[in-house]
């Protein structure tokens, strides 16, 4: 067993979009992603199935030509390769990413 401290609580970077992650094994990796409110998610599509849970903050989310809102306790589902994006970021938000598998491995 291992417990992640961190996972999903907000935190700033260097830059107005913040990732880090806090576990990577065999089949998955684990990570946090912060984007500040009024920010702009410019991220590219995944090579691997993800899964957002959000913790914290209100957004709207975009992908497969669909645009849902999004608040604490939303959990989304992206496919392999699909283009998404978080958009109209009004409160700080914090989501924990689950990559499966790997973050990257496929790339």
């Amino acid at each position: 067993m291992r417990v992640i401290d961190g996972a999903g609580t907000f935190t700033r970077g260097d830059e107005p979009v913040h990732w880090v992650e806090q576990l990577r094994v065999t089949d998955l990796s684990v990570g946090t992603y912060s984007i500040p409110a009024g920010s702009v998610d410019e991220q590219d599509p995944h090579t691997e199935d993800e899964i957002y849970v959000v913790t914290t903050g209100r957004a709207m989310f975009e992908a497969g030509g669909e645009r849902v809102p999004i608040g604490p306790g939303s959990v989304i589902f992206v496919p392999a390769h699909e283009v998404h994006r978080f958009t109209d970021i009004t409160e700080d938000l914090a989501t924990v990413v689950i990559f499966a598998p790997p973050e990257g491995s496929r790339s």
